[in-house]
């Protein structure tokens, strides 16, 4: 019986899987990282890496994930309170964790890179990913490729990355995850060393089938992949996460899905298993479905989204739709300069507005 562990191999994820051992291996192949510390062993500790580093900075959690395990703080009373707040959501959500520092990039855009490796040392990278839009380091809206990293940026991030995959024998997928600065320059943050709920976009614009791939990959199959490392993507594609909540008030959704209609058309992918009758329970993750557009080019997949989401009727629960509108409406997103901080400006700002909302209703229309 030919049975293969889906995913890297144990080897793999827990020297790529660990946040803080993922960036020591990075660093022997040239990627780049953000100044950060060692583990923390207390608050104490903390404070001297904190001096030795400078503020402001990330307290991240090697074993969060998902938004959890990461507080920002500027000044040593916000990182001892972290401190002691963190350590413990760690424990409840985790079971126990080590803390370490990171410096924070203000107003950071965030990247990724789709990896899969046939774990006997062949790479291939599928192009990048925008994630920037984020709530509570939640990702809301991703796109394929990035709207702004140029082509030397992407010539530059490549050969380290492709040579850390190499020299560790990558097995199947995984995403490679930096922030950019303000300046342009990319810093490694972590891996996942899994699929990743964006990987759609990834699949529109190249054209090919990310789970199939990973299967055949651990199970020694041959990928029927060209040799070229790196792939350019056709198109452009945009995912957005229909979640079962009250985005304006930031209150979850929970109960009976009452109808449900999904759409459809040129273009259009709906990756979801809720249906009418559904029950949406307050105890998992809020996301119901995720609403991918493909278009020739960012614009197109702009204007095919719009039309998705106001094709989009779920009754029973409340969901974040207008939230999606208002966003494909917003000047940064447009332009294509969003960071990780324009969600929450757009919220504290009269775009966040019931009338903005329906303003963005009406364009769509058009």
């Amino acid at each position: 019986m030919n049975i293969g562990f889906v995913g890297p191999r144990p080897d793999s994820m827990r020297t790529w899987g660990h946040k803080l051992r993922s960036r020591e291996e990075a660093k022997k192949y040239g990627v780049p990282v953000l100044p950060g510390s060692d583990p923390l062993s207390d608050a104490p500790h903390a404070l001297i890496e904190a001096k030795r580093i400078g503020y402001p900075l990330m307290l991240k959690a090697t074993s969060g994930g998902g938004g959890r395990g990461l507080r920002v703080v500027r000044s040593d009373r916000e990182l001892e309170r972290a401190f002691v707040d963190t350590q413990k959501e760690m424990a409840i959500g985790f079971g126990a964790s080590q803390l370490y520092l990171e410096k924070l990039l203000e107003e950071p855009k965030h990247i990724e890179l789709q990896v899969l490796g046939d774990g006997q040392g062949n790479v291939w990278i599928f192009g990048d990913r925008e994630c920037s839009l984020q709530r509570r380091h939640q990702k809301v809206i991703e796109e394929a490729p990035s709207p702004t990293l140029t082509d030397r940026q992407r010539a530059e991030l490549l050969p380290p990355a492709i040579s850390a995959m190499q020299a560790t024998r990558y097995l199947g997928l995984g995403t490679l995850e930096f922030l950019r600065g303000a300046d342009g320059k990319l810093f490694f943050v972590e891996m996942n060393t899994r699929l990743q709920v964006e990987h759609p976009v990834t699949e529109l614009v190249f054209g090919i089938d990310l789970v199939q791939l990973q299967l055949r990959a651990v199970l020694g199959r041959p990928l029927g992949l060209p040799d070229q490392q790196v792939w350019r993507p056709r198109g452009h594609a945009i995912e957005c996460r229909v979640n079962a909540e009250d985005p304006w008030r930031m209150f979850p959704s929970a109960g009976r899905v009452d109808t449900c209609s999904w759409p459809g058309g040129p273009g259009i992918r709906v990756d979801t298993g809720i249906e009418a009758g559904s029950i949406v329970p307050p105890d998992y993750d809020s996301m119901l479905a995720k609403v991918i557009a493909f278009g020739s080019n960012r614009d197109e997949a702009i204007l095919r989204m719009r039309g998705a989401l106001l094709e989009t009727r779920v009754t029973g629960v409340r969901t974040n739709v207008d939230l999606h509108l208002a966003l494909l409406e917003n000047a940064e997103v447009l332009r294509g300069t969003m960071t990780t901080q324009t969600l929450d400006r757009m919220m504290k700002s009269s775009q966040g507005s019931a009338a903005e909302v329906a303003k963005a209703h009406a364009a769509a229309q058009l």
